[in-house]
């Protein structure tokens, strides 16, 4: 019976359900019909598996009714990744070789109309899903290389269809389609931290940040070092576990963004304040859910410059992630659910012309500008920031005198230990204590818990407040290597939260 049957996976979010591409030839009018819920590139398959066989000296059934489905119905399927399939079935249908060869196969890679082919996004995500034992996923070699990272021993590469051909055949054997995972680059020297000068309470605050994944946002006047400070947190922190790098990278892979050279590099992303809610959050791109910013910085760092500058409804979208750190986007007829466990650092100036509290020149903004200017940010949203404080502007003269800042490798060791420290005692960071872990890990004595209440009240802060500020708390004693907290650590845990005012 000309009936092929060749296993493929689909992409929906993170996640790659499995599709069977059924491909069947019969009499009748010659036809190409492709079916089961195709966006406009999948049908666009028809004509580039079409010129691909016929210039790869294979042979298509031109004479022949072809229709072929991508089960199941109902789930979408996009871009080019099932070209190669189709063209694998078309073949099998024609007993161009034994279809028995398919088994114990998945295949993806769009096919250039030489029959070359050409990469696809989503290679770790395939390979992680593919998770039956012998099963052996056939990529482009571009595509293989990315997911080597993950198992090389389940992936072969190929650069051409006559290759995947021969192989089918019995030609090629499977040592000659496999791939190694790239090396990592060396990675280029990352900003150093003894290139800001001053700023001591600044720079307290980012090896805090970096020790406990605590968010983190700077206020100061334009030419303060605040950009300069944020570009630095990225080289302070710990190294990625191998499975926070694997998560990471099939984000990226997800996006089509990943560089195999850069395997085990937290990434950094800093977006541009025009930069709209569905680019920072994920959203609906040519009919598919797009992981966002957020996302593509899971194990990672967001820098967000100019944050009131960022369109309101794309600040309030971060809320949620900021305290699940899972983002879920919907449409009428798909939904899914993406990881975003990133670690916000925004900088913002302190008025709409920026030299609020620089002695140095006049802030011009009424009290109303000011207000409105702040009002962009919202206080359940800055409520989420762990690490609020003031970058003040320095005079030239007075920058110039001072001596270079302790460099970040030395920073970066005090990081590291309290990060180790914090995942023997309780297997998450700081920022992430959530219910008996917090209140077993940041109780407190009678007398520092009394003096909390008090300052809390004062200031009027919510209990949300409370929590974050025992959690930066337990970071600073870490960094300090006390095994309880303190009236000094609470006092400099609401003292990091003063900027733009309150707790």
């Amino acid at each position: 019976m000309p009936l092929a049957v060749v296993a493929s996976r689909a992409l929906q979010g993170l996640h790659a359900p499995a599709v069977q591409v059924e491909v069947h030839l019969s009499g009748g009018l010659p036809a190409f019909c492709i079916v089961g819920l195709p966006e406009a590139e999948v049908r666009e398959a028809r004509e580039r598996v079409r010129s691909a066989l016929l210039n790869s000296s294979l042979p298509f059934p031109s004479s022949r009714r072809i229709v072929v489905n991508l089960a199941p119905a109902d789930l979408p399927k996009e871009s080019g990744r099932f070209d190669l399939p189709i063209a694998l079935g078309l073949l099998a249908a024609q007993r161009a070789f034994d279809p028995a060869r398919l088994q114990a196969h998945e295949f993806a890679g769009e096919l250039s109309l030489s029959g070359e082919l050409r990469p696809v996004r989503g290679a770790l995500p395939m390979l992680c899903a593919a998770r039956e034992p012998g099963t052996r996923v056939l990529l482009p070699l571009a595509s293989a290389r990315e997911a080597a990272l993950a198992d090389p021993d389940a992936v072969l590469g190929a650069r051409h269809l006559s290759d995947v051909v021969a192989y089918l055949c019995g030609r090629l054997e499977s040592g000659e389609l496999r791939v190694a995972a790239p090396s990592p680059a060396v990675a280029p020297p990352a900003p150093d931290l003894r290139e800001v000068r001053g700023q001591a309470e600044a720079r307290r605050a980012l090896e805090v940040a970096a020790a406990g994944s605590h968010h983190l946002l700077l206020v100061g006047p334009p030419g303060s070092g605040k950009t300069m400070l944020a570009q630095r947190l990225h080289g302070l922190l710990p190294a990625l576990s191998r499975e926070q790098a694997l998560q990471s990278a099939a984000m990226l892979s997800l996006a089509g963004h990943f560089d195999p050279a850069a395997w085990g590099r937290r990434s950094l992303r800093s977006p541009h304040h025009a930069s709209s809610a569905a680019a920072l959050l994920g959203g609906l791109g040519g009919g598919v859910l797009r992981p966002g910013e957020i996302s593509l910085a899971h194990h990672g760092v967001l820098f967000l410059d100019e944050l009131p500058e960022f369109e309101r409804r794309a600040l309030e979208g971060l809320r949620e992630p900021l305290e699940s750190c899972r983002v879920h986007l919907a449409r009428a007829a798909q939904r899914t659910e993406l990881p975003a466990d990133f670690q916000l650092v925004a900088a913002m100036n302190p008025c709409p012309c920026g030299q609020l509290g620089n002695p140095a020149r006049e802030c011009r903004c009424s009290a109303q500008q000011v207000a409105r200017y702040r009002a962009r940010l919202s206080g359940p949203l800055l409520d989420r920031i762990d690490l609020r404080v003031e970058v003040p502007a320095q005079a030239p003269a007075q920058l110039l005198e001072l001596p270079p800042g302790e460099p970040s490798a030395a920073v970066a060791a005090r990081v590291r230990a309290a990060a180790e420290l914090q995942q023997r005692r309780q297997g998450t960071s700081n920022a992430r204590l959530e219910g008996a872990q917090l209140e077993g890990h940041c109780g407190l004595a009678r007398a520092e818990r009394a003096w909390l209440a008090g300052a809390l009240e004062r200031l009027g802060a919510s209990a949300r407040c409370a929590h974050r500020v025992l959690r930066v708390a337990r970071t600073l004693a870490d960094l300090g290597g006390a095994p309880t907290l303190t009236r000094e650590h609470l006092a400099e845990a609401l003292q990091l939260r003063r900027a733009l005012g309150g707790a």
